[in-house]
């Protein structure tokens, strides 16, 4: 790249993604043994500086032949979620995200406290080509709900990345999805004091094949695949709220984006059982 938007790579963070050879129920609540041996992740940081959020955010993955698995702790003394339609902008609200890249691609995932979800599949325009691995009735522009990033329409990543535009299948849903949240609090209720809420997230290795490229899915031990953990939390000021919200990621950015490939997390998949 001539060019650099963004962290550096020294900034990145790195994961070890062990296997699990126990059952995991997809019901939000991380309760199996396993999820307490799994590596967890540091506090999550602020998206730009670096500095440890003041909410406590953390993540953890395990894998087998079937899904790659993804748990998260949030720490919310006041759980609000009001979306409740699929594909709803969840990130205006407290969500948690999961990025996961592609070499000329990449997936988006959000969730709501209440378990709304948010799906995006993006490509970069100079890797869509006719003929090429795009090429199929799932990433047609003529017949699919479209959109574009990074385009002029959008000043906040216009001429930003080097790669610069970026296709936006917006109704492209992850084949086999399993999502769930468990909340221990009061949804909704400013009255009380919440302790926070818990994400479990299955992604079926079939459902990878666009965003491996070619890649081996499950993956071989010792691969390492780019994705981004991050924690978006809506703020309120006299009753209104504070835009931009603030972001918290695995690891800094740098800069308020999260749809920066160069500056997702390795995760490193390791043989190893936990």
């Amino acid at each position: 790249m001539s060019q650099r938007h963004g962290c550096s790579d020294s900034e990145v963070g790195h994961y070890t993604c062990h296997r699990t050879s126990e059952k995991i129920a997809i019901d939000g609540k991380l309760s199996e043994s396993v999820w307490e041996r799994a590596p967890k992740s540091p506090r999550f940081v602020d998206m730009v500086t670096g500095a440890p959020g003041f909410l406590d955010t953390r993540m953890a993955a395990l894998w087998d032949d079937e899904n790659l698995y993804i748990g998260f702790w949030v720490e919310e003394p006041n759980i609000q979620a009001h979306y409740t339609e699929r594909d709803s902008p969840v990130y205006f609200e407290n969500d948690i995200e999961v990025f996961i890249a592609g070499l000329d691609c990449y997936y988006e995932f959000q969730i709501n406290a209440r378990g709304t979800i948010y799906e995006v599949f993006y490509i970069w325009q100079e890797a869509y080509k006719k003929g090429g691995c795009f090429d199929k009735p799932e990433f047609d522009l003529f017949t699919r709900s479209v959109d574009v990033i990074g385009g002029f329409q959008d000043p906040m990543r216009y001429k930003k990345h080097p790669r610069g535009r970026r296709w936006a299948f917006m109704d492209w849903d992850f084949p086999g999805l399993q999502t769930a949240v468990h909340v221990d609090g009061k949804l909704n209720d400013s009255m009380t004091l919440d302790r926070g809420w818990t994400v479990t997230l299955a992604f079926p290795w079939s459902g990878m094949t666009t965003l491996a490229q070619g890649r081996s899915t499950p993956p071989n031990p010792g691969d390492a695949w780019r994705m981004d953990f991050s924690r978006f939390e809506a703020l309120q000021y006299n009753e209104r709220l504070v835009d931009p919200s603030v972001g918290w990621s695995f690891n800094k950015h740098g800069v308020y984006d999260s749809h920066i490939p160069e500056c997702f997390t390795y995760v490193h998949f390791s043989d190893e059982t936990v």
